[in-house]
């Protein structure tokens, strides 16, 4: 809270009387602030980028500073945790020595210096490097990511949970949640043209979820991108009657036109994002009127910095964002913040509450998240029950048809 200019004047009245210099003042007004460990002028530097593998797929980092404020970050690309390790490693030299308050001139250094720009490897690099910068800022004063972006626009956030059967959606339903995201039932790998018997089988096992969630809930249907186009229109079509909340990624998300066609075939809300970086791959999406619902990844599209320009860019063309996370709770961590505090959120996902993993897990409350009220990103890891969660070796899985043999997306 700053002083005001009676007490101010009081201050160096007093320091003028006792013969003490002006840091007097300075260390009032830090005292003023007992919940910021950092003053603004104190000297903070970046001493060290630490990553580490976490159960079941993740990777950590930790970036390490000379007054002890660590921040947290997930710099992953998934099935290549090693190869982003070795990235922000390559990053690293930039950092050390230099203070991480600057957020913003470091997002343009380390994405600019890159000169072969973007792609998932080094973007997701970045990510996990901005949101751990972030971190650091809001714990040196004290206060949460949100309240540094202009402060929260709404005092909780809606959530979704996975599920694919009646029996996990009810489940899910007695732990709190009201929305839920499943994919399209299938008894073998898509094919480019569907029979009609297997369009109607994955319409009726939609239906079966829909009556398990009952009316007042909604569930997103996630094709993954492994749909062909011209499967995807029909598969929509039989989807239409049941109302899903949004069909996310209904073919492979690289060629913009072909999903602004499926949108453009369809009333139901079309999402996409997890697979698109930084702004610029945003603007060809609202451009062309590809989805109406952005799905930024925290840990892939440039981290807190980028997505946040993402949502003003989403903001302008009517579109809502629902961030991607289908990783651990750093990131879900990160998502929040950008939650609270821009005006377009729709819902986020989320796999990991955090439980084994921080010391205090997020919990859902009616379908809702409360707003985190610690400084930064407002997690603690739980270097306890992380110790046998250390180490991994996960892949990306191989798919291929079971009749001939060609590889199939999964």
């Amino acid at each position: 809270m700053p002083l005001s200019p009676s007490r101010r004047q009081a201050i160096r009245s007093v320091a003028s009387t006792l013969g003490l210099s002006m840091s007097a003042e300075a260390a009032a007004q830090q005292g003023a602030r007992k919940d910021s460990p950092i003053a603004a002028r104190d000297k903070l530097k970046v001493t060290k980028l630490e990553t580490f593998l976490v159960k079941p797929r993740w990777l950590f980092l930790k970036i390490h500073t000379n007054a002890g404020i660590t921040g947290l970050g997930e710099p992953i690309t998934e099935g290549r945790a090693l190869t982003c390790a070795e990235a922000v490693k390559e990053i690293e030299p930039y950092l050390v020595g230099k203070d991480p308050r600057a957020v913003a001139h470091h997002w343009q250094a380390i994405y600019r210096h890159a000169f072969y720009r973007g792609g998932p490897i080094l973007t997701s690099a970045l990510s996990g490097i901005d949101q751990a910068l972030w971190d650091i800022k809001g714990k040196a004063l004290g206060v949460p990511v949100y309240e540094l972006l202009g402060g929260p626009t709404r005092n909780k956030v809606r959530v979704y949970s996975h599920a694919r059967s009646p029996e996990a959606i009810q489940a899910d339903k007695k732990k709190g949640f009201t929305a839920f995201k499943t994919g399209p039932a299938k008894r073998r790998p898509a094919r480019y043209i569907e029979s009609p018997s297997e369009i109607a089988y994955a319409a009726e096992r939609f239906a079966e979820l829909r009556k398990a969630a009952g009316p007042d809930c909604d569930i997103g249907i996630d094709f993954h991108g492994a749909i062909s186009p011209a499967h995807a229109k029909m598969l929509i079509k039989a989807y239409e009657p049941l109302n899903p909340m949004f069909i996310e990624e209904p073919c492979q998300a690289q060629n913009h036109d072909i999903m602004a066609e499926i949108a453009r075939s369809t009333f139901l809300p079309i999402a996409t994002g997890e697979r698109v970086f930084t702004k610029w791959g945003f603007r060809e999406v609202l451009e062309k009127k590809a989805a109406t619902i952005l799905q930024p990844d925290l840990c892939h599209a440039g981290g807190i910095t980028e997505v946040r320009l993402i949502a003003g860019m989403a903001e302008a063309y009517y579109a809502s964002v629902a961030p991607h996370n289908p990783l651990g709770p750093i990131s879900l961590a990160a998502g929040v913040q950008i939650a609270a505090s821009i005006p377009n959120f729709l819902i986020q996902e989320q796999v990991s509450l955090g439980d084994g993993y921080i010391k205090k897990p997020f919990t859902v409350k009616e379908g809702y998240l409360e707003l985190p009220t610690g400084p930064g990103l407002g997690i603690e890891l739980d270097e306890n029950a992380m110790a046998d969660k250390i180490g991994h070796d996960w892949r990306n899985q191989e798919s291929y048809d079971a009749d001939d043999g060609s590889v199939v997306d999964w």
